[in-house]
C-alpha cells in the first residue's frame, strides 16, 4: 500500500465522472450526512461560461477532450471522452431508450429487476419530456428531452424526412414509446442549441453541496483491497482515495482496465500481468458488443448553410420480427454544409471484442478489439442496411439536392462478396460500446457483477456503467447509460 497521505476519506468513491458518474455523484450526495468524491481522468468546467464551444454546442458530436484510443486489429479511432461529463458532453444528443424487448432480455438472462417494467420509472426519473406528457414520460427529471419541429429541419433532413416515408417507412411521432418503428424527429437532449450533458444537468444541481468533492484531471490506477474488501482508490500520481465503498463508472473501456490493474479479471490475464489474482473473473474485459456503421455518401449539387446534423432517426425491424422486437437497422441522415449521408447500423450485432491489458501503467491506452462484422450475420444485415440507405438516397426528394453519385468507400459496388470486402474496410465505430463487465448470475461463464451491480468475489465494491449491460441496446446508449446509474444509486445508496 502507498505511503502517500490519503487526499480524501469519504463514504463513497465514484470512478469515471462520465454520463453515469454524473448520475452516481448527483444522486449519492442527495443525502447530506453521506459524503461522496467524484474522481475524474480529464478537466472540469464548472462554469457554464467557460465550457468550450463544441462542448456547449448540441449540433453535432465534439471532437475534443478525447482519450485518444484505437482499435488494436484495425487502427480505427475509438472515441471516448476524457472530460467531466464524459461522452454525454461531447455526444450527438440522440436521446433513444431502447426498445422494451432489451429491458426483457435482460431480465430473461437472470437479472432480476431489470425489466422494462421495471426500469420505466428510472428513465423517466431521468427526463423532463418537453413534448409528450404521459404514462412513459417523466415530467420532473433533471435533462430536458425535446423534439426538432418540421420548420426547424435543416433542407437534407427535410428532405430525408420525405425520401424516407416514400422509401415505406412508417411514420413515427415518438420513437420513445414501446414498439416504435419507423421514421420520426429524434428525441434530443439539446436545447436552444445547447447539450444538455450529464454534467450541465445532474451535476450542476449537485455542485455545491459541501458533501460532494469533485477531483478532477485525476486518473484511477486501481481500487484498493483489504481482505477482500474495496477500501477506496489508488490514483495515478500515487494519492489514495479512501471510501467506504466504491463504485465504478469509467466506462465500458475504463472499467474492466481498472479491475483488472486491481487483481479482478481472468486469472490467466492477470497471471501474464504479473498480478496475483484477487477474484478470478473471466468475464472482465470480454463481452465488448458495439453498433457498427457504415456512412453512404453523397455530394451536395450547391453549399448549404450548416445546422443541426441528427434531427430524425429511422428504424427498420428484421425480417419475420414478432411485436415488440426492437429496430434490427437504424438510418439518420445528417449533413455538412458540401455533403451529406445516409448512415446505416446494425442494432443487434453478433458480434463481440475484448478489451485487455498490454501494461500495468494507468497511463497507457487499453488494448481495445472491436470485431466489427466478424460475424456474417452482422455483415449480411449491414448490406442489407446499405441497399436501404441507398435507396432512401435515390428517392426524389434527396436525389435533387445530390451533385453526383456516392463518395465512400463501396461506391457504385453492387456485386455483395465485392460490397462485402468494401463494407468490412469501410465500418467504423458508432461510440456505443458496452458489456465489458456484464451482468449476470453466474461468474464462471462470463459475469462481472450481479444485478445489484455487485462485483462477484469483492465486498463493497459496484460498476454502475455501460459496460455492465449484457447485450447492447437496439438504440443509441446514452439514455441507457443514465437509467443503469439511475436504477443502480438507490441500491448502492441502501448498502448503508
Amino acid at each position: 500500500m502507498s505511503d502517500q497521505p490519503a487526499v480524501s476519506d469519504v463514504d463513497i468513491a465514484v470512478v469515471g465522472g462520465g454520463a453515469a458518474g454524473c448520475v452516481l455523484a448527483a444522486r449519492l450526495s442527495e443525502r447530506p450526512d453521506r459524503t461522496v468524491a467524484l474522481i475524474e481522468a480529464g478537466p472540469d468546467y464548472p462554469d457554464p461560461e467557460a465550457l468550450p464551444e463544441d462542448l456547449r454546442s448540441g449540433w453535432r458530436s465534439a471532437g475534443s477532450h478525447d482519450w485518444g484510443l484505437t482499435d488494436e486489429a484495425t487502427g480505427a479511432v475509438v472515441a471516448r471522452a476524457k472530460v467531466v461529463g464524459g461522452c454525454s458532453a461531447t455526444n450527438g444528443t440522440i436521446a433513444l431508450r431502447g426498445a422494451s424487448a432489451d429491458f426483457d432480455g435482460w431480465a430473461a438472462l437472470g437479472n432480476p429487476g431489470w425489466s422494462f417494467a421495471q426500469v420505466l420509472p428510472d428513465f423517466r426519473r431521468i427526463e423532463t419530456d418537453l413534448d409528450f406528457s404521459d404514462d412513459w414520460h417523466g415530467q420532473h427529471g433533471p435533462v430536458p428531452i425535446r423534439r426538432y419541429g418540421p420548420k426547424e429541419l435543416t433542407a437534407v433532413n427535410a428532405a430525408a424526412y420525405e425520401a424516407l416515408v416514400e422509401a415505406g417507412f412508417a411514420e413515427v411521432t415518438d420513437h420513445n414509446r414501446p414498439g416504435a418503428i419507423g421514421v420520426g424527429p429524434a428525441p434530443v437532449n439539446t436545447v436552444g442549441g445547447v447539450r444538455m450533458s450529464a454534467a450541465a444537468t445532474y451535476l450542476r444541481q449537485a455542485r455545491d453541496r459541501p458533501n460532494l468533492s469533485i477531483l478532477a484531471d485525476a486518473t484511477a490506477d486501481r481500487v484498493l483491497l483489504e481482505r477482500g474488501t474495496a477500501t477506496g482508490v489508488r490514483l495515478a500520481d500515487g494519492r489514495i482515495v479512501r471510501a467506504g465503498r466504491v463504485v465504478l463508472a469509467a466506462g465500458t473501456y475504463g472499467s474492466p482496465a481498472i479491475l483488472l490493474r486491481t487483481g479482478i479479471g481472468p486469472a490467466h490475464d492477470l497471471a501474464v500481468l504479473g498480478l496475483p489474482c484477487r477474484s478470478d473473473l473471466p468475464g472482465v474485459g470480454a463481452n465488448l458488443q458495439e453498433h457498427p456503421g457504415i456512412s453512404v455518401i453523397w455530394p451536395l449539387a450547391r453549399e448549404l448553410p450548416d445546422g443541426p446534423r441528427f434531427q430524425i432517426v429511422a428504424t427498420q425491424a428484421a425480417p419475420g420480427h414478432t411485436a415488440g422486437d426492437g429496430p434490427w437497422l437504424q438510418h439518420v441522415p445528417a449533413a455538412t454544409p458540401t455533403l451529406f449521408w445516409v448512415s446505416a447500423t446494425v442494432m443487434n450485432p453478433r458480434s463481440r471484442g475484448r478489451v485487455r491489458l498490454a501494461t500495468l501503467d494507468p497511463l497507457a491506452r487499453p488494448r481495445i478489439t472491436l470485431n466489427l462484422l466478424a460475424e456474417l450475420e452482422d455483415l449480411a444485415a449491414m448490406v442489407e442496411g446499405v441497399r436501404s440507405a441507398r435507396h432512401v438516397g435515390a428517392r426524389g426528394p434527396l436525389k435533387e439536392l445530390a451533385g453526383g453519385p456516392e463518395q465512400w468507400l463501396g461506391a457504385g459496388i453492387q456485386d455483395p462478396a465485392e460490397l462485402a470486402d468494401a463494407l468490412r474496410r469501410a465500418v467504423w465505430t458508432y461510440h456505443h460500446a458496452c458489456g465489458t463487465c456484464a451482468m449476470g448470475p453466474d461468474p464462471q461463464t462470463g459475469s462481472v457483477v450481479d444485478a445489484q451491480g455487485r462485483v462477484y468475489g469483492v465486498d463493497n465494491l459496484w460498476v454502475a456503467d455501460a459496460s455492465i449491460m449484457p447485450v447492447i441496446p437496439s438504440a443509441n446508449t446514452h439514455l441507457p447509460t443514465l437509467m443503469i446509474a439511475e436504477h443502480l444509486a438507490g441500491q448502492i445508496a441502501a448498502a448503508d
